[in-house]
């Protein structure tokens, strides 16, 4: 049974904080985040180097296995995330097939993360910047999984990209966004745009909000970060730890814009557990 928005207070989500305005200015196609380096200082406790060692190690073969052997997506990015030292947990309602699953977005290991979750969810795609199909392992991840990739040098395709995505909804498939556009730390949140949520008033299909929690502030790809200086972040840490918590699906109605203001007016904080 799926809840309906019926109200601009939406709908209240227990234990989740209200959203906070950027302190940067930042634009409806290139959304900035407010979250830096002062984000990631508290401490943290550290692998040791043979500990990293074996996780680089681990990871390589992940990557030469996939190459190798047609492995499905979720199965591959469970091995990655183990292969990392990072433990994954599910909490909440199961993901509704046929979905607009919307949430918040810490890191690269976002992905990994979904992806690992795929098997939960009928013919589960995500829609991720263009430039994440060249990264090296996670885009081949995201090309396996069918992602719908946004081409932000050509905004004019965006609405060609929405009807992609409110076609695969229509096909049964879950269809999965990070509408702030962007990753945050957490305290320092982005509104949540608005385009991708025409594809769910389009397809009639519900909106399904999760949110993701990491243990420590490690896990944030922010600011001028690289993907190998995160990467070596997230292999350094002791016990890395992230929370996927599903919500109950919501009807969509009224317009996107509503959507998004009063899903992104839910989100939960990014806090260490």
């Amino acid at each position: 049974m799926y809840m309906s928005l019926v109200s601009p207070a939406g709908p209240q989500f227990p234990g989740r904080a209200r959203a906070i305005p950027p302190q940067v200015p930042d634009d409806l196609w290139r959304p900035v985040s407010a979250c830096g380096p002062r984000c990631r200082n508290a401490p943290q406790a550290r692998a040791g180097r043979a500990r990293q060692a074996v996780r680089v190690a681990a990871a390589a073969l992940v990557l030469l296995i996939g190459i190798a052997l047609p492995w499905r997506a979720d199965l591959m990015a469970r091995a990655l995330l183990r292969a990392m030292g990072v433990r994954l947990r599910f909490e909440g309602p199961p993901i509704a097939p046929g979905a607009l699953l919307v949430g918040n977005h810490v890191s690269w290991l976002d992905i990994v993360v979904v992806v690992a979750l795929s098997g939960r969810a009928r013919g589960l795609r995500m829609v991720a910047k263009s430039e994440v199909g060249a990264w090296p392992l996670i885009g081949r991840i995201a090309r396996r999984q069918r992602t719908i990739f946004v081409d932000r040098a050509r905004p004019r395709e965006l609405p060609l990209t929405v009807a992609q995505a409110a076609a695969a909804l229509r096909a049964g498939d879950t269809v999965q966004v990070f509408p702030e556009g962007t990753t945050t730390c957490g305290p320092h949140q982005v509104r949540w745009r608005s385009a991708f949520f025409q594809a769910a008033l389009d397809a009639g299909a519900a909106v399904q909000p999760f949110t993701l929690t990491y243990n420590h502030p490690a896990a944030s790809f922010i600011g001028d970060d690289t993907l190998i200086e995160s990467l070596r972040r997230v292999l350094a840490a002791r016990s890395l730890r992230v929370t996927v918590t599903t919500s109950p699906p919501e009807r969509a109605v009224f317009s996107r814009r509503h959507l998004a203001y009063v899903l992104g007016e839910g989100k939960i904080h990014v806090a260490p557990r």
